[in-house]
């Protein structure tokens, strides 16, 4: 399965320029993201999806992996255009994965399992999902929460689509997992330090 990277963003809130570029421990925090995906099993290749907002991180991440991560150009300001058109462009057969570039703290482990899950389950698309109440844990405030047969989840940045029908609405399979490394993506400069301290032990 090939990997999609969603850099489009420019982080605003973050406030530190490009937020795929912001230094998290002497890396660039789309490189956990990539580096990751580049370790699981059950992922083929790795694109990432830049807008014209983000031209150093297509810059960095030529330099980085010589042309082992493909970067395509989108035209910025529409999430889903944009998504739509990086699918397209890299030609993916299958299903692919859609992640952001903001989770630092995911493993490759997580990722070869929600891969599976898509697998054991048979719908075209899957979407992960964590309880509201594990963000909360987390010291996260979501912008985005669901209501799920009663119980409010919120949205990991982790989707799974058919690419051959891209273009189409697909039926969905919700994947809730009570992980707290998928609460915390980084939107703020509280949310970086709190990454910080966890991959340094220090939480």
């Amino acid at each position: 399965m090939d990997a999609i990277v969603m850099a489009g963003g420019f982080g605003q809130r973050l406030g530190m320029g490009e937020k795929p570029c912001v230094e998290l421990l002497g890396k660039p925090l789309i490189t956990y993201v990539i580096d990751t995906l580049r370790a699981a099993e059950n992922i083929d290749r790795v694109f990432v999806a830049i807008s014209p907002v983000t031209p150093r991180t297509e810059m960095m991440i030529q330099e980085r992996y010589k042309g082992e991560v493909r970067t395509i150009r989108t035209f910025g300001g529409n999430y889903v255009g944009d998504m739509i058109h990086a699918v397209e462009t890299a030609e993916t057969v299958g299903p692919v994965m859609i992640i952001m570039s903001d989770l630092p703290l995911i493993s490759p482990d997580l990722i070869d399992s929600v891969i599976e899950k898509y697998r054991e389950e048979g719908k075209p698309a899957l979407s992960v999902y964590v309880p509201l109440n594990i963000c909360k844990g987390a010291g996260i405030r979501p912008d985005t929460v669901f209501n799920k047969d009663g119980k409010l989840i919120v949205p990991a940045g982790i989707n799974i689509l058919d690419s051959s029908q891209i273009r189409n609405e697909q039926e969905d399979f919700n994947l809730i997992l009570d992980n707290p490394k998928l609460a915390i993506n980084v939107n703020t400069v509280k949310d970086l330090q709190h990454c910080k301290d966890l991959l340094q032990g220090q939480d």
